[in-house]
């Protein structure tokens, strides 16, 4: 196991509220795809900086050419976690569905109206409705959905069927955030690429999970959301090909903006955000120093941070297997959720295929009630998830589901954790 017991006493530590929530309740925390704790550093990085630093961006007094920095600094944190190979093809955001937004009102300037987006019935609502919308106006012909295969992973031949010469857009999410199963990008990537389509990728899901790199990758586009990346709400990024960039035109107040990132940016950025993220990203730095051995020699092609970051998240990639595997094998007094009797799975199950997956986990108990059932686990179990709403996602609208109990991990949860998820989940399904 990547991480030991001394390391992840040293990670929780550095979580407040990992363990108990602000009432003093003990609790597992297992919501985190709906947002993750909050780093205290990075709270504490974005109050210092709020105070030092109120004064707008673009003039040449201190305050302000140090808000000036605040905001470059943490487009250059987000460029090296990206990989991205300059921080002006970083654009800053409230949301990934407002950046998403943004994106596709722009492509929408450039369509004919005979094109068409082709997507997956894998995407979190944001990343499904702006395509919805370019139908629902006439900016494209149609919107065409990918299925899925029964073990939940992306149907790759029906993805290339519905990708023609008028597909304009290929947008798909780099994990499902309902139930955890990764996409094949590169090779999505490649097929998008040779039909003369922008090549769009929602990573919010998998961004806490695993090493992104927007180059390797070769995507025009990809959004990341930093409240599901141990920050605080209301930052998020989007990297563009910078040509891409430059090419389109997003909606702006009338002003005489042409750069980028500029022109792609509403209003005025929040210092403070940008120097929380700055913090994430230092604390990744940290943490990959605690596993260094482990990686010697590994991820040579990068340097600096952005090499930093990337061992910290590789470690966090494997560490977090130890969580899958044990949610799927289960215990010696219980059985893995898979295997769980009156319980409905849904999601990969194969632990040869772990790399294929990160560690959220759909199922439901049928015929229960889906609040009751939230409660129980709250109440009496002390286990944080969600499952009385949908976790918006299209996998509701392909499957006819409309809830499902959703149970989303990451670094800082242990397979102690996960024991007593299971024992709650067991006890609940045969009462």
């Amino acid at each position: 196991m990547t991480f030991n017991k001394k390391l992840l006493t040293a990670i929780r530590k550095k979580f407040p509220l990992v363990d108990r929530d602000a009432t003093g309740r003990k609790r597992v925390f297992f919501d985190a795809g709906a947002g993750t704790q909050i780093l205290a550093s990075s709270v504490r990085a974005m109050t210092k900086t709020s105070l030092d630093y109120a004064a707008n961006i673009g003039s040449n007094y201190p305050e302000s050419a140090g808000t000036d920095k605040a905001v470059l600094d943490g487009r250059s944190a987000i460029a090296d976690f990206l990989n991205a190979p300059d921080p002006k093809t970083i654009v800053s955001g409230e949301s990934a569905t407002n950046l998403l937004g943004r994106l596709s009102y722009a492509i929408g300037k450039t369509t004919s109206g005979n094109d068409n987006v082709v997507s997956t019935y894998m995407e979190h609502l944001a990343d499904a409705s702006p395509w919805f919308e370019m139908e629902r106006r006439g900016w494209v012909k149609e919107a065409r959905w990918v299925g899925l295969n029964e073990d939940t992973t992306l149907n790759m031949n029906d993805l290339k069927s519905k990708v023609d010469k008028d597909t304009k857009v290929v947008a798909v999410t780099a994990a499902a955030n309902l139930f955890g199963t990764k996409t094949r990008l590169k090779e999505i990537g490649k097929t998008a690429h040779e039909a003369g389509a922008y090549f769009v990728v929602d990573a919010v899901h998998q961004a806490p999970h695993g090493p992104l790199d927007v180059q390797d990758i070769d995507c025009d586009f990809l959004i990341i959301s930093m409240y599901k990346i141990f920050s605080p709400k209301y930052i998020s990024f989007m990297y563009g090909r910078k040509e891409l960039l430059d090419k389109l035109t997003p909606y702006s107040v009338e002003r005489n903006v042409t750069d980028v990132p500029d022109k792609w940016e509403l209003g005025s950025p929040d210092p403070g955000k940008f120097a929380a993220v700055v913090a994430t990203m230092d604390y990744f730095s940290w943490l990959s120093k605690q596993v260094q051995p482990e990686y010697k020699g590994k991820f040579s092609n990068y340097s600096g941070r952005a090499r930093a970051l990337k061992i910290a998240l590789a470690a966090i990639e494997d560490y977090e297997k130890e969580l899958t595997r044990a949610t799927l094998t289960g215990f010696d007094d219980v059985p893995g959720l898979p295997d769980m009797p009156g319980l409905e799975f849904h999601g990969l199950r194969d632990l040869n295929r772990l790399d294929e997956r990160c560690p959220t986990f759909a199922f439901r108990f049928p015929g229960r009630d889906e609040k009751e059932t939230e409660k129980r686990f709250v109440m009496k179990y002390g286990i944080d998830l969600r499952y009385a709403f949908d976790s918006w996602n299209m996998a509701h609208n392909l499957w006819k589901i409309p809830r499902m109990a959703r149970a989303s991990m990451v670094h800082y949860n242990t397979v102690e954790d996960v024991h007593k998820f299971l024992r709650a989940t067991k006890e609940i399904a045969k009462s």
